[in-house]
């Protein structure tokens, strides 16, 4: 919207200064800034209205004994309506809303925001204690990754005039002068990554500030990789593909990190709201989005390392748990429990430290996966 604006009022009626709203850095920079003050100001509004009405997070029985977890019960849940707000309200005022990519980051994300929130509102209001039956979860996962998908496969032109011929391309990882095509496989991929990573990271959520705060150093090197694969002259130079127009994703990247920082304000230990569904299933969402828009789908388990290893934890722990029970008779388990940073503080790891030493590994994993890109 100031873009447009911006626009207008320089190229109509002239007036100097406003040439700086072109700035693909500028607009970053007020796109985190925005999303800041709106988590400071709807902030604790949401939360208050949330305790009003009783939405609060229910107590797990299978993490009774470990930790405070016996305490988190009755905090309220669905803030990641303030994430939503934060990240969408200052993305539509900075970026470029005619751009196919920005779009198809905004949809995918209010998408699964509403997948989300459906879930945390029969799970959290209506008392359904699984919330939204599962395969509906799923079929809603999958045709956001279907729609994003096929835009990509079947209308290349939208893009730009030369993306067709990077439409199933992909990085490769560590590998110069050679990318990855996935041919006719390139739609379900997308779906499986989407998907994926959406519940990835609604694994993650379990501790106080741990998902939220991962996810914002996920967008700040997802907001460096949107901007050099978007500038023709740095993507040269680190011989990866330039698709024009990605550069404005650097303004959703932003404003994600400002919304993480605004809501781990509130979310930090001891936690004064949680995100739920509504925001993990969304921001996870968007993280695989923006890796499909960016062509750096291989890129993922490295950036997201995390969230790989969460859910990694749980399938060994599944898997591990039904085999030993066919094979023996009784079941075994890999770790104490699952996911990982449950398995940490049942060996007695506090929360707060499990969080902190997470986020080291976090930016450890977000400058290796940088590295890629000159050491190949």
């Amino acid at each position: 919207m100031f873009y447009y604006l911006a626009q207008w009022i320089r190229n109509t009626l002239h007036t100097p200064g406003f040439g700086v709203f072109q700035y693909i850095t500028f607009r970053a920079a007020a796109a985190a800034i925005t999303a800041l003050i709106i988590s400071f100001f709807i902030g604790p509004v949401i939360i208050r209205k949330l305790k009003k009405n009783q939405i609060g997070e229910q107590s797990k029985a299978e993490l009774n004994g470990i930790g405070n977890h016996n305490l988190k019960a009755g905090t309220p849940t669905m803030g990641g309506l303030i994430v939503l707000l934060a990240v969408l309200l200052p993305t539509m005022l900075w970026a470029d809303m005619l751009n196919i990519y920005v779009i198809l980051i905004l949809l995918t994300t209010v998408w699964l925001g509403s997948v989300g929130f459906l879930d945390d509102y029969f799970k959290v209001v209506k008392k359904f204690p699984k919330g939204l039956i599962g395969k509906y979860k799923l079929a809603g996962q999958i045709a956001i990754g279907l729609i994003v998908g096929c835009t990509i496969y079947f209308f290349p032109d939208i893009f730009s005039k030369t993306f067709e011929h990077f439409r199933t391309l992909t990085t490769i990882p560590f590998a110069k002068n050679f990318n990855f095509d996935f041919n006719f496989m390139y739609i379900p991929v997308v779906v499986f990554i989407i998907t994926a990573t959406s519940n990835a990271v609604n694994l993650t959520d379990g501790l106080d500030g741990l998902a939220i705060g991962t996810v914002g150093i996920v967008a700040l090197a997802l907001g460096i990789i949107s901007y050099v694969t978007g500038n023709y002259v740095f993507s040269g130079y680190l011989n990866i593909i330039y698709l024009r127009g990605t550069d404005e994703l650097v303004i959703f990247c932003s404003a994600l990190v400002g919304a993480s920082l605004g809501f781990l304000w509130f979310n930090a230990y001891p936690a004064q709201v949680f995100m739920g569904d509504t925001g993990s299933l969304a921001l996870g969402g968007a993280i695989g989005c923006l890796c499909v828009l960016l062509k750096k789908e291989f890129l993922l388990p490295i950036l997201g390392g995390i969230f790989f290893a969460e859910t990694v934890s749980v399938i060994l722990q599944v898997s591990y748990f039904k085999y030993t029970r066919k094979r023996y008779g009784e079941p075994r388990r890999l770790f104490k429990i699952a996911p990982l940073h449950h398995h940490f503080e049942k060996s007695g790891w506090h929360e707060s430290k499990i969080v902190v030493r997470f986020y080291i590994m976090a930016i450890m994993l977000a400058i290796i996966a940088m590295t890629t890109f000159k050491v190949r």
